[in-house]
C-alpha cells in the first residue's frame, strides 16, 4: 500500500534530516537539487577496482509502478564528497553531447541524472572502508536504469564506476492517471503517461458504473520534444523525453455515481496493455444539496522517499502533505493544486516523480491544478518575486522561490523571471488537463456541487481591460447563488493580503495591481473566499475590504456577506516564509508550517473552513459560515444595485 509507504518515508525523512548530513552542498530552499551537480564539468575516472550492482534486475513483476532496489557499492579511495547517480537511459554515458562552441571538446556528460545520493548517508564507515549500501526506490519512466559512482563532489564529479542496468518488466506500460474534472459537471477527463506512441498502439480507457456495463473512450495524445524548451537547463542537461500524455473524456456520468476504470493501449498486432483498476464518483449536479468536501493548497513539491535529491525542507512537507490527503481520501471530493507543482525547474525527469507521488489521490479524486511558473536556480537573476527563504541560514543568499512553471523571457509571460528552468509552462500545461477554454492560457472556471471556483493564472496579465479580467468577471457573476452558494476565488500570486516579511518589506502586502484591480469585482459579486499560495505558509485574514476589515475576524460567521476572507494556503511542501515582524490590523491568523485547507458544504446555508497542519492531520484554524440566500441578496459595502422610487 502506498499510503503506509509515504508515512514510514516522511518519518525517515525527518528522522534523518535532523543530523546534518557531511556530503552536502549548497542547498537553498528553493534551490532545485539536481542543478547543484555540475554535469558538463565531469571527467571520467574509471577505476577497475571500483564497482557498482544494483538488484533486482527486473522490476514491476506484478505489475507495479514503483520498486526499491539494493545499490552496493566500492571504492577503493572513498571520501566524503563520493556519490551515486541514478540514470535512465542507462546508456547516460554514451549520448553525443553537443560543445558549446566549435573550439570546445563536447562534455563527456550532457544529462542530470533523475536522483542521486551521497556515498556516506547511513554509511558510517564508508571513509575508511570504501564499501556503502543503498536502498533507492525508482519508478517507471519508459526507460531502463544504471547507477554511476562519482568522486569529486558535485561541483567536479569524476565518473569512478557504472552498475549494471535494471529495468521495469514493460517500461512503456501505462501509469500515474490523473482525473479532472471536464467542461461540462458531469464529465470526468483521465490523463497517464505511457511510452506508446500512436504508431505504436492505441490509447482508451475502459470503464463503466461499478458491477455495470463496461465502455471503450478513445484518447487524444500530446507530447513535446526539446525544441518546445526556451532554455536552460530544460533543453540541456535536464532534457528528458516526457513520454506520451494521453487523455480520454468520460461523459454522461450519473451524479454521485461510483465509476471504475483501467487505462489500456492496443498494440498494432490486437494484444492489449491493462493499467491496475481504479475508481471515482462522479460529481454532483450543480446546485445539488449533499456533503461535498474539497481540498485546496500550493507549492507542495515532490519530494524522495528514499531521501534523495536532498531539498532541505521541502520533503517533509511535501510528504506529510501527499500522506494527510491520501489517508483521508475517502472523505475527500476533489483537490486543487494552485501553482509551483513540482518545482522541476527545468529537470523534466521530475514530473514523472510528481505524477508518481500524487497517484494515490489524483487516480480517485478530480486534481485540479492552477499554474504559476514552475522552478527556479540559485544561478538566475530573478526581477520580481518574493524571497521566500526567510530562515537564518540562508538570508545571505540571492534567491527567491514561487512562480514556477510558466516565466520565461520573450514568452509572453507577465514575468520577464527565469523561474521555469526554460520550461515555460509546456510541461505543466501537457502534463495536467484543466478545462480552460485555451489551455496555454490556463484560466478557467469548475463547477462543483454547491461550489463555484473562478481560477485565475497570475503569470497573464489580470488587471482591468485584459482578456483575464473578462474572464474572472464572467465566472463570477455568471454564478446562481441560488444554486450555488459557496463562491470561491482562486490564484497562486497573491492578488489580495499577505503579511510575508517579503511584502510588508516592499510595502505592499500583495502582489503589485493586485487587489486593486480586483477587489471591486470580489465585492460586488460577494466572493466568499480568496484562495493563493505563492508564500509558503498559512494566514486568514478577517472579512476584508480596501485594507479595512468590514467585520472582525470569528470562528463564526452568519447572516449577509460582508467581504471577502483572504486566505495564503502555500505551505503545502516548499521551504517555509516568514511573516512580518508587526502585527497587521486585518491579519487574524498565521502558521509558519505546512498545512492545507479542507472545505465542507454540508448544504446550501452552511459551509465548514478547516486548516490542517500537514504533520499530523489536525485542525490549527476553522471557521464556519452560516448563511440563507437572502442574506447572499443582502447588501453590504459597495455591492448594492441600483433602485428606484417608482412603485
Amino acid at each position: 500500500m502506498r499510503a503506509p509507504l509515504l508515512l514510514w518515508a516522511a518519518a525517515t525523512w525527518l528522522a534523518v534530516s535532523a543530523v546534518a548530513h557531511p556530503g552536502r552542498r549548497g542547498g537553498g530552499g528553493g534551490e532545485q537539487p539536481l542543478s547543484r551537480i555540475a554535469v558538463e564539468s565531469a571527467v571520467l575516472a574509471v577505476d577497475d577496482a571500483a564497482h557498482v550492482r544494483a538488484s533486482p534486475l527486473v522490476l514491476g513483476l506484478k505489475g507495479e509502478s514503483s520498486e526499491w532496489v539494493d545499490v552496493e557499492f566500492f571504492h577503493p579511495d572513498p571520501s566524503s564528497d563520493d556519490w551515486i547517480g541514478v540514470f535512465s537511459p542507462a546508456d547516460f554515458s554514451a549520448a553525443i553531447c553537443e560543445p558549446e562552441n566549435p573550439r570546445q571538446s563536447p562534455p563527456v556528460l550532457c544529462s542530470a541524472p533523475i536522483k542521486y545520493q551521497f556515498a556516506t548517508f547511513k554509511n558510517d564507515g564508508y571513509n575508511k572502508t570504501g564499501k556503502g549500501y543503498l536502498k533507492l526506490q525508482l519508478i517507471n519512466q519508459r526507460g531502463d536504469f544504471s547507477f554511476a559512482l562519482f568522486s569529486g563532489g558535485l561541483l567536479k564529479p569524476k565518473l569512478i564506476a557504472v552498475s549494471n542496468k535494471v529495468a521495469f518488466a514493460n517500461p512503456k506500460a501505462p501509469v500515474y492517471p490523473r482525473l479532472a474534472q471536464g467542461k461540462s459537471w458531469n464529465e470526468m477527463t483521465v490523463t497517464w503517461t505511457s511510452g506508446y506512441d500512436i504508431t505504436e498502439a492505441v490509447p482508451f480507457v475502459e470503464w463503466g458504473e461499478k458491477g455495470g456495463r463496461r465502455f471503450l473512450a478513445p484518447a487524444g495524445t500530446l507530447t513535446f520534444d526539446r525544441n518546445s524548451m526556451c532554455g536552460a537547463p530544460a533543453r540541456t542537461v535536464g532534457w528528458r523525453h516526457p513520454g506520451y500524455i494521453h487523455t480520454s473524456y468520460l461523459k454522461d456520468l450519473w451524479p454521485d455515481s461510483r465509476y471504475t476504470y483501467r487505462l489500456g493501449h492496443r498494440l498494432m498486432n490486437g494484444t492489449r496493455v491493462w493499467s491496475k483498476s481504479y475508481s471515482f464518483r462522479a460529481s454532483p449536479y450543480p446546485g445539488q444539496d449533499s456533503l461535498q468536501r474539497v481540498v485546496i493548497f500550493g507549492d507542495m513539491g515532490k519530494a524522495e522517499a528514499d531521501g534523495s535529491n536532498e531539498f532541505n525542507n521541502f520533503q517533509p512537507g511535501s510528504l506529510n502533505t501527499t500522506y494527510q490527503i491520501t489517508s483521508d481520501i475517502e472523505n475527500i471530493d476533489m483537490v486543487v493544486h494552485i501553482g509551483d507543482i513540482c518545482y522541476a525547474n527545468g529537470y523534466l525527469s521530475q514530473w514523472d516523480q510528481f505524477t508518481a507521488q500524487i497517484e494515490p489521490i489524483a487516480s480517485t479524486v478530480p486534481y485540479m491544478v492552477g499554474r504559476s511558473a514552475e522552478c527556479l536556480s540559485v544561478r538566475y537573476s530573478l526581477i520580481s518575486c518574493p524571497s521566500h527563504v526567510y530562515n537564518t541560514a540562508y538570508k545571505k543568499r540571492s534567491f527567491c522561490s514561487g512562480n514556477h512553471e510558466r516565466d520565461w523571457p520573450g514568452t509572453g509571460s507577465f514575468y520577464g523571471n527565469l523561474d521555469s528552468g526554460g520550461e515555460c509552462g509546456v510541461p505543466a500545461q501537457t502534463v495536467f488537463y484543466t478545462p480552460a477554454e485555451n489551455r496555454a492560457k490556463f484560466w478557467y472556471a469548475t463547477d462543483y456541487g454547491m461550489f463555484r471556483f473562478c481560477v485565475a493564472h497570475t503569470e497573464e496579465d489580470w488587471r482591468p481591460g485584459t482578456e483575464q479580467y473578462r474572464f474572472i468577471e464572467r465566472c463570477l457573476s455568471s454564478v446562481d447563488r441560488q444554486k450555488q452558494p459557496w463562491l470561491v476565488f482562486l490564484a497562486h500570486r497573491v492578488l489580495g493580503y499577505s503579511s510575508c516579511a517579503y511584502y510588508e518589506s516592499e510595502g505592499t502586502f500583495e502582489e503589485p495591481m493586485g487587489r486593486e484591480a480586483l477587489q471591486e469585482l470580489w465585492q460586488k459579486y460577494k466572493v466568499d473566499l480568496a484562495f493563493y499560495g505563492h508564500v509558503h505558509s498559512y494566514e486568514r485574514t478577517c472579512p476584508v475590504y480596501q485594507s479595512q476589515c468590514v467585520v472582525d475576524a470569528s470562528d463564526h460567521y452568519s447572516g449577509p456577506f460582508q467581504a471577502t476572507t483572504h486566505v495564503v494556503v502555500g505551505g503545502a511542501g516548499a521551504s517555509l516564509s516568514e511573516f512580518a515582524a508587526s502585527k497587521i490590523q486585518w491579519s487574524h491568523f498565521t502558521d509558519f508550517d505546512h498545512g492545507f485547507v479542507k472545505l465542507t458544504a454540508f448544504n446550501h446555508s452552511s459551509l465548514l473552513f478547516e486548516y490542517k497542519k500537514s504533520r499530523d492531520g489536525n485542525v490549527y484554524d476553522r471557521f464556519t459560515i452560516s448563511r440563507d440566500y437572502r442574506d447572499v441578496l443582502a447588501c453590504s459595502v459597495d455591492n448594492c444595485p441600483r433602485t428606484t422610487l417608482a412603485s
